[in-house]
């Protein structure tokens, strides 16, 4: 397939034109990869690091070049062969740059090399649109988490999400909804970077409602997959996506999951990789947390209640990254606070009439305050605490 690919003009022209300064038939056999094996496939990894993309490749599709005796080998051939046409490559590139997006191979000066640590499972290529520099920033973390957030998840990954990026951490995530999503807004909302890792390729918008943040993420973050363009999200791929996420971040931070969340694949590719690992941990009635906790009693996570603790997981000075220590004040909180007794209940209906802010908004923030033991709550309302 390699040699065709270099004899056909349009594949090489494509080549040329992705990587003007590199050797067509790399970038053909590693884009030909990308196209035949799926994410993640360590058959192909181990085959590409023993032999080197270009010769991988003709012992994957050439049968005199390899005994077909070896199992594994011919098994992983019969999953190989019927994706190999010369036409899905091409195509490949071409999308790419009908996109605007960037070929990046292990080695180039912008790779990501934390995610190597990933070995046999380490993508072969990534596709990325946007600022392929945010994936050389020093500190970063993921954060992930249940589509399905509550607005008090919500509300955390975006306190995280923002305090982190506007101290110049690089907030790492899936793009999806809920969680995801609000990190990705509220590292951008500070003007800091984030990258969304995706499950199909870089010129689709998945989930379609998220399509306006895929466009902002473009702008001043990344957007990136080892998927050519093209190419559709399958519930595999998902989880192939989550080893990405983990190996990028210096930390996985799981704010809400279910007791089977996706979150919880990218929070086992995290402790399997030696990240540190923090969960949020939320009301013991909340199925939404019920993933949270099982990942503080059965996969020793850290216990994360603030910006300071997450920091304190990526090895983050305090003093150099928040500025003397002083903590970002949300404004909302402020406004919640100041509405307020020490002696006096209020219902969190009334304390949002107070503040001027929604109903959602001030349950969530008293989430949080009760997390700080800041408040406190009963059956007759909330007050501040006093001792």
């Amino acid at each position: 397939m390699i040699d065709t690919l270099l004899a056909d003009t349009e594949a090489f022209a494509a080549a040329r034109l992705a990587r003007p300064d590199d050797d067509p038939a790399q970038t053909l056999a590693r884009v030909s990869w990308g196209v035949i094996a799926e994410p993640g496939d360590g058959v192909a990894g181990a085959l590409i690091a023993r032999l080197g993309a270009v010769d991988a490749l003709r012992v994957a599709l050439d049968d005199s070049r390899f005994a077909l005796s070896d199992r594994v080998i011919g098994e992983a051939q019969r999953r190989w062969r019927p994706r190999a046409r010369q036409r899905d490559v091409v195509r490949s590139l071409q999308g790419a740059h009908e996109v605007g997006a960037r070929l990046l191979l292990p080695g180039d000066p912008e790779w990501p090399e934390s995610i190597d640590d990933l070995g046999e499972h380490a993508p072969v290529l990534l596709w990325v649109r946007g600022d392929v520099g945010r994936l050389s920033m020093t500190e970063r973390v993921s954060i992930v988490g249940a589509r399905a957030a509550s607005a008090y998840g919500e509300s955390v990954a975006s306190e995280f999400a923002g305090d982190l990026a506007a101290s110049g951490t690089l907030v790492v995530s899936g793009g999806a909804y809920g969680i995801d999503g609000a990190a990705h807004r509220a590292a951008l909302g500070v003007g800091g970077g984030t990258v969304a890792f995706l499950a199909g390729g870089v010129d689709r918008a998945y989930p379609a409602g998220h399509q306006q943040l895929f466009e902002r993420i473009r702008s001043t973050g990344a957007m990136v997959s080892e998927l050519p363009c093209g190419a559709a999200p399958t519930k595999w791929r998902f989880l192939a996506r989550n080893r990405l996420i983990a190996a990028l971040g210096m930390a996985t931070v799981v704010v809400e999951a279910g007791w089977r969340s996706g979150s919880l694949n990218t929070a086992g590719h995290a402790a399997a990789l030696g990240r540190p690992l923090g969960a949020v941990p939320g009301p013991v009635t909340s199925a939404a947390s019920a993933g949270c906790h099982r990942l503080l009693r059965e996969y020793d996570a850290r216990c994360v209640t603030s910006t300071e603790e997450v920091r304190e997981l990526l090895g983050i000075d305090a003093t150099r990254a928040g500025g003397g220590g002083a903590a970002r004040v949300d404004p909302d909180q402020t406004r919640l606070i100041d509405a307020m007794s020490t002696r006096t209940p209020r219902s969190a209906a009334e304390l949002a009439r107070i503040a001027g802010l929604s109903e959602d908004r001030v349950r969530a923030l008293l989430g949080l305050l009760s997390l700080e033991e800041r408040v406190r709550g009963d059956e007759a309302g909330w007050r501040l605490r006093t001792e």
